[in-house]
């Protein structure tokens, strides 16, 4: 009996999370995508299917004067990046898709940030 990945583990949270999860107009979806590089926050309505805003470690707006883009200070930033640029779109709340990832490091100072920068979840 083969073992299951733990990106496979994580890819059924994520889909049994998403039939409870949905981001309206009002509450647009907050998701979170971790890679070993970089970390990327999007708000995205799901009922107009758009985008609304997204930040990245890969902006180059986002990255300046990080010493690793990996790290918690980097998902800080892209946090607080996040929620003023959602703020400038009139958004307040939101609901927080963690992407069947644990909340916990760099995906917990992300969500930390962005709630002390004024978004609600």
């Amino acid at each position: 009996m083969a073992a299951v990945s733990k990106d496979i583990s994580r890819q059924k949270r994520h889909r049994r999370l998403r039939v409870k999860l949905a981001g309206s107009a009002e509450r647009p979806r907050l998701l979170i995508r971790r890679t070993l590089h970089h970390i990327y926050a999007t708000v995205i309505d799901d009922a107009k299917g758009h985008t609304i805003c997204a930040v990245s470690t890969r902006d180059k707006a986002t990255a300046d004067g990080l010493a690793s883009k990996t790290n918690l200070d980097a998902a800080k930033k892209v946090g607080q990046a996040v929620a003023a640029k959602a703020k400038q779109a009139g958004i307040n709340s939101v609901v927080f898709d963690r992407s069947g990832l644990k909340y916990h490091g760099r995906v917990k100072a992300l969500a930390d940030a962005a709630r002390e920068a004024g978004l609600e979840f």
